[in-house]
């Protein structure tokens, strides 16, 4: 049987690498996206991946993108949760537009999706949700009060949900990358990245999205049966817990 993913913010940075891994691994993959509409028609172009516009922070129009996946494609068998934005600045600057955009798009968005597919899941009884956290949701980082947040947000949610469906064949997981080497990253400026950014990682070097894909693959796939709850860390050793 050929399972079906969707990847939220499936076609940019770590969220395409996890995309075409999925696909590259037998998934019929979908990615989904919110505002680049060229660079998502690019993406589609290139890898034969369909693409799904909606709004991750909007229930409703969640349910209608999802709708339009499985008629497309079928039953989502695995979701991951990649859809993210920053809105970055100190909590005494910080609006209140700041604050919700970022935790209804990064968390809100978690609740959404997942409670979208999760009935699905549970009457057939297999299902994969994969949350893409982060480094600052374990640590903290100035300036992130709301991304912070939003990221370790997720991860009590996840070992809610993963306690709540593992007697039907569910696993819920976490992955919680660093400084990955997507073009937002490698767009800073090449002497900051040596001098503040690199020091603090001690394999010395930026991750790659593909290891981040190729971490997600395998918790989709059915040999990750027995990992449930759980948060893996893919930073190099730049935070250790």
């Amino acid at each position: 049987m050929t399972r079906v993913a969707l990847v939220t913010g499936g076609t940019r940075g770590i969220g395409a690498a996890i995309s075409v891994g999925l696909k590259e691994a037998g998934y019929k993959v979908a990615a989904s996206f919110a505002g680049n509409e060229e660079a998502a028609r690019a993406f589609e172009s290139k890898t034969g991946i369909p693409v799904f516009r909606w709004d991750v922070g909007d229930f409703e129009a969640c349910r209608q993108g999802i709708a339009a996946v499985e008629n497309a494609l079928g039953p989502v068998d695995v979701l991951v949760n990649n859809a993210g934005i920053t809105r970055d600045t100190t909590l005494h600057k910080m609006t209140a537009e700041q604050w919700q955009s970022v935790i209804r798009t990064n968390l809100d968005s978690v609740f959404n999706l997942s409670r979208l597919v999760i009935e699905g899941m549970r009457a057939r009884s297999f299902g994969r949700i994969i949350t893409i956290s982060s480094i600052n949701g374990q640590k903290g980082q100035f300036g992130q009060s709301n991304y912070a947040a939003a990221k370790a947000g997720v991860v009590g949610f996840s070992k809610s949900l993963a306690q709540e469906n593992a007697a039907k064949g569910i696993t819920v997981n976490v992955v919680a990358p660093g400084y990955i080497g997507t073009e937002m990253v490698r767009a800073v400026p090449e002497d900051v990245l040596k001098a503040k950014i690199l020091p603090q990682i001690p394999v010395g070097r930026l991750g790659e999205p593909e290891e981040v894909a190729r971490c997600v693959t395998f918790l989709a796939s059915e040999d990750a049966g027995f990992i449930t709850g759980s948060t893996i860390t893919i930073n190099g050793g730049q935070y250790m817990c």
